[in-house]
């Protein structure tokens, strides 16, 4: 049988990670690595060192961990078992031609040991899909770092491609306004909020083209120039996003979450303005999470809990969180496509 006949090709999912277990100790250990990267804090790497070890994982694990307990369900974490699900689907739809991968860029999985299962497999080349669908240094920047830092002691390397950004993907697009569509179908909402992990500013202007991002009208178009800007992305599919739900750019905003320490960070701020809408009249909520593909602690306690919270005690009726893609059906096939067309 000829080589082409037998070999296959790779693709390696990955998304960002997960404790072991919600216990402390875990946590604190996985906020270690996760902190201790390069490419999320970004100073000095003693002071990061310092930081890290001597205040925010002594102090920050025992809170997280009560919040992580809240998440974990009878099969774990669910960013850990939502990406094998899509693991175990992308392979049945793809066939015996593909052998799909799934890592974590922090604890287990690891991206490694994902690496050495394609490797084993002698795949004729892989495909790397960070599942982050907008493109960031600290996301699918480092997931790409983390890749070639690995695979450079390899003796043999196969030819590798990266997919960095999927934030205008059609199928992504579809697949995660049909969710909310379902929602709109059950009960009338005033107003749609898109809200997105943050990222210091500084991270903009460090990636920018020759200064072109300038945290502002810049990110009305998306384009060649501002095509890894995060900020760009973010607006970017928000505006497919309504446009396939039918809104009216007077129906939704954008704003950001999820902010650690005092540097800027990307504004306006999600916790800040959901305060104001009740006054404006706007009684139900329909929140969207768009850099998530698998629910986390960020979709589902932060905006699907603390922000209806906040929303409610303003004054609010509804707060309806849309759900992540997780293994949907339709997310199964826009990600066979992504790899099909790469």
């Amino acid at each position: 049988m000829s080589k082409k006949a037998t070999s296959k090709i790779g693709v390696l999912l990955v998304n960002l990670g997960t404790p072991d277990t919600p216990n402390t100790p875990d946590v604190r250990k996985y906020l270690r690595e996760f902190l201790l990267d390069k490419r999320v804090i970004d100073i000095n790497p003693v002071a990061r060192y310092a930081l890290i070890n001597g205040i925010i994982a002594p102090f920050r694990a025992p809170k997280s961990a009560k919040v992580y307990k809240e998440l974990w369900t009878d099969r774990g974490s669910p960013l850990l078992y939502h990406g094998l699900d899509l693991q175990k689907k992308l392979q049945a739809t793809l066939g015996n031609g593909y052998h799909v991968a799934f890592g974590m860029r922090y604890q287990s999985p690891s991206i490694k040991s994902a690496l050495e299962e394609l490797r084993e497999k002698s795949v004729e080349r892989i495909i790397v899909l960070p599942l982050f669908p907008q493109y960031a240094s600290a996301s699918t920047g480092s997931v790409q770092d983390k890749v070639m830092e690995i695979v450079k002691d390899w003796w043999v390397i196969p030819n590798i491609s990266f997919i960095s950004s999927f934030c205008d993907d059609p199928g992504f697009i579809k697949a995660f306004a049909e969710l909310g569509k379902q929602h709109m179908a059950q009960d009338d909402y005033d107003f749609v909020v898109f809200s997105y992990h943050g990222i210091p500013e500084r991270h903009i202007h460090k990636g920018s083209d020759k200064g072109y991002c300038q945290l502002g009208a810049c990110c009305n178009s998306y384009n060649k120039r501002n095509k890894y800007c995060y900020r760009a992305s973010c607006y970017e599919t928000s505006r497919l996003l309504a446009a396939e739900l039918g809104l009216r750019e007077d129906q939704y905003t954008v704003a950001f979450q999820s902010r650690l320490g005092k540097d800027p960070w990307l504004k306006p701020y999600t916790d800040q303005i959901l305060v104001d809408l009740p006054a404006k009249g706007i009684k139900k909520v329909l929140a969207y999470s768009p850099a998530f593909v698998a629910d986390c602690l960020e979709t589902t306690i932060e905006v699907g809990e603390e922000f209806r919270e906040m929303f409610l005690e303003a004054g609010g009726e509804k707060w309806q969180l849309v759900e992540s893609l997780n293994s949907n059906d339709m997310w199964v096939e826009a990600v066979k496509e992504m790899v099909l067309n790469n």
